[in-house]
């Protein structure tokens, strides 16, 4: 085992990363920015390092060299699915804890992932041309996930904004700009397999999460197991997650994601790193993840009970973020007062006082129960969010609390179109009859379509101007990436007029009327604080 390693990540991820190499005997490194040097990761580990950026290869390198570290885990986002960055650390003589770089650049290619798994048997969505899929459709980052890179397409009237945004967010998220056009399935569930896979051959299943309630395509609860699944759909995907690894040779702990529509389910992506998620699986099935990364790191065989695992109870996870609880744009400011629930499993990254900032994810720390059934483990997660404070910087707290007692969430019918067809934090339907209409049954007609997503937009129309003007301010701090219009100009109703950048996410300010622009106070290239004047409107 190493006797030293470098986590190249921060927040709350590292810490994790820390807390697993204590139990095995092994001391740590962290690195951080220049703009980050308060964060709590920094204060956790045996020593730290200061980097220019988390992006730069080289200064991990540089860092774990300075330290004598002997192997560097990436955590998640970052470099942590770059082959580049797995192929880098082996060259430079040290352990990458994760897949190698050839697993990594098949499993990241999502276009390649789809020639291997098409040949290995795993069934896969259609790709192809708009002209060939039709309407609507999904356009896709080929070199990442996470929601970065990805716009749902219902007209080719919006294909074209819709692309040239997937590529600037692309770029800036994965340093690779290529998209391609997938068909796209309105009520899916996603529902992902954990699997581990060692050096000698061996490669195991370790059940599934349940991760549909997303907002931005980003997961903000999941659970497992899956409510939707029954033992022989259990098996079903997890022989495809298996055999899906073997075929692009993978090692360490990895995600394998699906979209589970009804009983059949088609390959999204692997995510070959640990996952945001990874306490439920943990929690249900006893196994450190971070700790088996390590163990297979440094050659070790998997255990024989990994082989036959069997799950215990269920396990629920609540991501608690700094954002706006109805439109999801982050926020920043300092915590001025935390209050972490007891009774449940706690992943922070801040502490009180710290700062967060908004150059980096807005994740604080996530709230994982458990119980021997799964009311049991939503009880105890609900109960632990009410007993959550945080105060000075505005969280999702008011939200994560509806969801869980939301009626669609307890019933486990939730899909990835929830949170358009149940708006954040709107009143819930009523509560239907005890299993009303769940036997064999059929409507002979197609379902609707869902309802538009919660508006991301920063347009703000000044209180009790009408139509006759209107302010539009910056709804979050960031960064103004393009200016479209000028003053004097004509727009129509939901024109763009610009669009920000907040953690590689992209949000438009559109005109929220007919109107002409009558100032733009800012340009291109802008840093802005939330609640900047940006355009001013009269009819």
């Amino acid at each position: 085992m190493f006797r030293k390693l470098l986590v190249a990540n921060r927040g709350e991820i590292a810490i994790r990363v820390f807390r697993a190499c204590r139990s095995l005997g092994i001391a740590t490194v962290a690195v951080v920015a220049p703009d980050d040097r308060g964060s709590l990761h920094a204060r956790c580990a045996d020593e730290t390092v200061e980097i220019e950026s988390y992006l730069g290869a080289d200064e991990h390198l540089r860092a774990a060299h300075q330290t004598g570290a002997e192997a560097i885990h990436p955590g998640y986002g970052f470099l942590a699915e770059s082959a580049g960055f797995a192929g880098a650390v082996a060259a430079a003589g040290l352990v990458f804890v994760g897949p190698g770089a050839g697993a990594l650049a098949a499993g990241g290619d999502k276009l390649a992932a789809k020639r291997i798994a098409r040949a290995a048997g795993v069934p896969v969505l259609d790709e192809g041309a708009p002209g060939e899929l039709g309407f609507p459709l999904v356009v896709k980052a080929a070199a990442g996930g996470g929601g970065r890179g990805m716009r749902v397409v219902r007209a080719s009237s919006e294909l074209e904004d819709a692309l040239a945004a997937a590529r600037r967010e692309a770029l800036a998220a994965f340093g690779d700009d290529t998209v391609f056009c997938e068909r796209y399935v309105e009520r899916p569930r996603h529902v992902e397999i954990q699997v581990l896979a060692d050096m000698h051959g061996a490669v195991v299943a370790l059940g599934e999460r349940e991760c549909s309630v997303q907002r931005r395509h980003q997961k903000v609860l999941e659970e497992s197991p899956s409510p939707a699944l029954d033992p022989a759909l259990r098996a079903a995907m997890s022989e495809a997650a298996v055999a899906f690894a073997r075929a692009i040779g993978y090692t360490s702990a990895g995600t394998v994601e699906f979209m589970l529509d009804r009983r059949d389910f088609r390959l999204l992506e692997l995510n070959g790193r640990i996952q945001v998620e990874h306490p439920v699986t943990e929690a249900v099935t006893g196994v450190d993840l971070v700790a088996e990364q390590l163990r297979i790191a440094a050659g070790e065989p998997l255990l024989s009970h990994h082989v036959n695992m069997v799950t215990q109870g269920h396990a629920v996870e609540a991501r608690l973020y700094a954002e706006d609880p109805r439109t999801f744009l982050p926020q920043g400011g300092r915590i001025e007062r935390l209050r972490l629930p007891g009774g449940v499993r706690v992943e922070a990254g801040v502490e009180e006082g710290d700062e967060v900032p908004l150059a980096y994810d807005a994740l604080l720390a996530k709230l994982v129960a458990h119980g021997e059934t799964r009311d049991e483990a939503l009880d105890r997660l609900s109960a632990a969010l009410a007993e959550t404070e945080v105060g000075g910087v505005t969280t999702n707290l008011p939200f994560l609390r509806w969801l869980v007692a939301h009626p669609v969430v307890r019933a486990g019918q939730t899909t990835t179109a929830f949170l358009t067809e149940h708006p954040p934090l709107s009143d819930p339907p009523p509560r239907a009859p005890e299993r009303p209409w769940r036997g064999a049954w059929r409507l002979n007609l197609p379902p609707p379509p869902p309802a538009p997503a919660p508006d991301r937009d920063a347009s703000a129309r000044a209180p009790g101007a009408g139509h006759e003007s209107s302010t539009l301010t910056a709804p979050m701090p960031g960064t103004v990436i393009r200016v479209h219009v000028a003053a004097g100009e004509r727009v129509e109703p939901r024109q763009p007029l610009l669009v920000l950048e907040a953690m590689k996410m992209e949000t438009p300010v559109v005109s929220p009327y007919a109107a002409v622009v009558r100032a733009v106070h800012v340009s291109e290239g802008d840093r802005v604080a939330g609640g900047t004047l940006l355009v001013e409107l009269e009819e």
